[in-house]
């Protein structure tokens, strides 16, 4: 007689918090790293405000999303990093160039480009740019990609050097590969990641730029990753 794994049962209630598409919406506009409101959800998922709380209440419940209010306002955002990854890799898994996804306009079509170009991924840098600096890491020993990422010692030489502070608390790797859904390639994430992308927005590198998760690099940003890894600014724009 088989004995069945007393996880199934849990495993399959959690995979169904992803197998709704209103849900699913809210977990990648969520990606962007800021905290929004459910009324700004519930627009973006074009659903009714009554409909989205149910929604949000369920993703609560399975631990994805974390909530706080104020005032009479709900906002909530990716419970954690850890959440953040679980939904990227298998957002990942999803093939592009459907028909549902091509672009019906040119403010799509230009969005879609500009996000595939550069953006965050939850907290860390994706896209082409993405990818860029995650080989340059990687050509100039910084970065070892053959056994799993990996910083090698020039490599935490550099972080310091460049002014850029890892934290070691936490159980969040110091690096790993997150598969980037456009490139179809890994690229820089855990502690080293979110500390590079956030390093990149504060020194002014890259700005944000629409009201998706797309980041353009700066004249300032060109100048500094070519000094530091030897990126020429053609590979950026």
């Amino acid at each position: 007689m088989t004995t069945r794994d007393p996880r199934a049962k849990g495993l399959a209630a959690f995979a169904g918090l992803l197998a709704d598409e209103t849900r699913a919406a809210c977990l990648l506009a969520l990606f962007d790293g800021r905290a929004w409101t459910a009324g700004e959800l519930a627009r973006h998922a074009g659903v009714a405000a009554s409909t989205l709380s149910e929604h949000l209440d369920r993703l609560v419940a399975g631990g994805l999303i974390a909530e706080e209010r104020q005032g009479r306002h709900r906002y909530v955002r990716l419970a954690d990093a850890r959440a953040a990854q679980l939904v990227e890799e298998l957002a990942a898994q999803v093939a592009p160039g459907t028909a549902a996804e091509r672009p019906r306009t040119l403010r799509e079509s230009g969005a879609g480009s500009a996000m595939a170009r550069g953006r965050t991924c939850y907290d860390h840098l994706a896209g082409r740019l993405g990818i860029t600096v995650t080989d340059a890491l990687a050509s100039r020993g910084l970065l070892r990609r053959d056994t799993g990422f990996a910083l090698t010692d020039a490599g935490l030489a550099w972080f310091s050097a460049a002014g850029i502070d890892l934290p070691r608390t936490g159980r969040r790797p110091l690096v790993r590969a997150c598969l980037d859904w456009t490139e179809r390639r890994p690229h820089l994430a855990g502690v080293a990641g979110a500390a590079l992308c956030r390093h990149a927005l504060d020194a002014g590198w890259c700005v944000r730029i629409g009201s998706e998760r797309a980041v353009k690099v700066t004249a300032t940003g060109e100048r500094a990753l070519s000094e530091l890894l030897g990126i020429e600014a053609r590979q950026l724009r």
